[in-house]
């Protein structure tokens, strides 16, 4: 291979936000041992931090545009570890103390990131889409999700529970199944219309 076509590829690979990114996926092990070691306010700043560079990633690569095909693999594929590992310790009652995730709320989140997961595989197998963008009701879960991770890490740190909570439980679940349901509608729209434009050719 070329030199310049070298460099350019690693210059497509070694960028800030896919470094960022990298770095989230690596910050999830050392979030889990800290929950699994009963380690509540170190497994919060972990989890803050990780977060953090969940937008600096977003924010540098179009501050710099320095997006690119890795990118959009890491950048989700680190969002989605950090949430599944968080979800999952905290679902345990013995390891979220005083507070943790009811399972159903697990399990529905679970639920619905598999029906995406089962279409985006389908949408790319049948027809050959490779780019999904997330909707409005698709982000608004995901900040409900990261708010509840948030909120029972921070009660954990201080060692008390909160009335509210089981509030902030039945929004993100509401808000999940909105999303949920919203995807499902908007992929059944695109099959139709694939299936229409198959037909009429």
């Amino acid at each position: 291979m070329p030199p310049e076509k070298t460099d350019a590829l690693k210059s497509a690979v070694f960028t800030i936000p896919n470094l960022l990114s990298l770095f989230r996926i690596l910050l999830v092990p050392v979030f889990l041992r800290a929950i699994l070691g009963r380690r509540p306010s170190e497994a919060l700043l972990i989890f803050v931090l990780a977060s953090l560079t969940d937008f600096l990633d977003g924010f540098t690569a179009r501050l710099w545009h320095q997006k690119s095909k890795l990118g959009m693999l890491l950048d989700p594929a680190g969002d989605k570890l950090l949430m599944t590992a968080s979800f999952v310790v905290l679902t345990i009652p013995s390891l979220g103390v005083p507070n943790f995730i009811p399972l159903w709320l697990t399990g529905l989140v679970f639920a619905r990131d598999l029906m995406i997961v089962a279409g985006a595989v389908y949408a790319w197998r049948s027809w050959g889409q490779k780019t999904f963008t997330p909707s409005l009701l698709g982000k608004l879960s995901t900040a409900c999700q990261v708010g509840t991770v948030f909120l029972v890490l921070w009660l954990n740190h201080l060692r008390i529970t909160a009335s509210y909570m089981p509030w902030a439980f039945r929004l993100t679940l509401l808000v999940t199944v909105a999303s949920g349901a919203h995807y499902f509608a908007s992929g059944l729209a695109i099959l139709r219309e694939q299936r229409r434009g198959k037909t009429a050719a």
